[in-house]
């Protein structure tokens, strides 16, 4: 497969030129070509957002949810046929923000997806307000004095959750940031990847230039199954590092959890229905 078997040739892309959505694109696209992956088993979740939109320009079957909503429908669609790779993209705004609630217990539930966060520190869709993510004294119309709360940490919530694959990546670096998406959508469980990406128009303090000189990849001695570690480099500040933090390849998905698939392993949407059985489930009387 080629990255063009994803393409949508008739999309009106509404990114602005030099924004890292546009190179998160690019990197999934062929990711998924060499996962050889097929457009009919993907599902693409989004809320609202910038990020949001990705699902519009590649190919695949498409959910649009609510703003920082869309971890439920991709649960619920994962479970009901666990032979597709349900992938939720969504933006730093929507996830951690409105979403926050969704993705603390979407980890506790570790559904078999892939959740790609596109991280610019800012609001890009409602033109620049402060994000969960953006840092202290960052200055935007809304904030004229200065972000003064803590950034929210992703990753530190998520090891600490214990969820079951966490990472990193930067945009800007397509090589790195391809095999960081392909071992996240071959895991097994959910997956948690923060991808830095600049915001050309609302962010002109974290560019491309400044993630380049603020971050570095992970050692190759760094031991992805070492909890206490993972958490100690997700905290680290002033240099940000990149790369696969941590991985727990034992821990059940929310799938083999449901009693529905203990003694039938079809998926629910190919079991025929059994009228008789919902009717007479209607008419008990409790």
């Amino acid at each position: 497969m080629k990255p063009r078997d994803f393409d949508m040739p008739d999309a009106d892309v509404a990114w602005c030129p030099g924004c890292g959505n546009l190179a998160i694109l690019r990197s999934l696209k062929t990711a998924l070509a060499e996962l050889e992956i097929l457009p009919q088993d993907l599902v693409f979740v989004s809320g609202i957002g910038q990020a949001g939109k990705l699902p519009h320009y590649i190919r695949g079957n498409v959910f649009n949810g609510l703003h920082g909503r869309s971890l439920s429908p991709a649960t619920g669609i994962k479970a009901a046929n666990p032979e597709l790779t349900v992938i939720d993209v969504s933006g730093d705004g929507c996830m951690y923000g409105e979403g926050g609630n969704h993705f603390i217990h979407t980890i506790r539930r570790n559904p078999d997806m892939t959740n790609l966060v596109h991280n610019n520190m800012v609001y890009g869709l409602t033109k620049g307000q402060a994000s969960p993510t953006s840092q202290i004294d960052f200055n935007t119309p809304l904030q004229v004095d200065g972000v003064f709360l803590e950034p929210f940490n992703p990753l530190a919530v998520a090891i600490a959750l214990d969820a079951s694959f966490v990472a990193r990546a930067f945009s800007g670096d397509r090589k790195q940031t391809i095999e960081i998406l392909k071992a996240a959508i071959k895991h097994k469980g959910y997956a948690l990847v923060d991808i830095f990406q600049p915001c050309v128009t609302f962010n002109k303090v974290n560019t491309r230039n400044w993630f380049k000189e603020h971050t570095y990849y992970l050692e190759e001695d760094h031991d992805p199954s070492d909890r206490n570690q993972a958490f100690q480099r997700a905290t680290e500040t002033g240099e940000y590092p990149l790369g696969i933090f941590y991985t727990n390849p034992h821990k059940k998905t929310f799938e083999e959890n449901l009693s529905v698939y203990y003694e039938e392993k079809t998926p629910l949407f190919q079991r025929k229905v059994d009228i008789q059985k919902i009717k007479a489930l209607i008419e008990t009387k409790r």
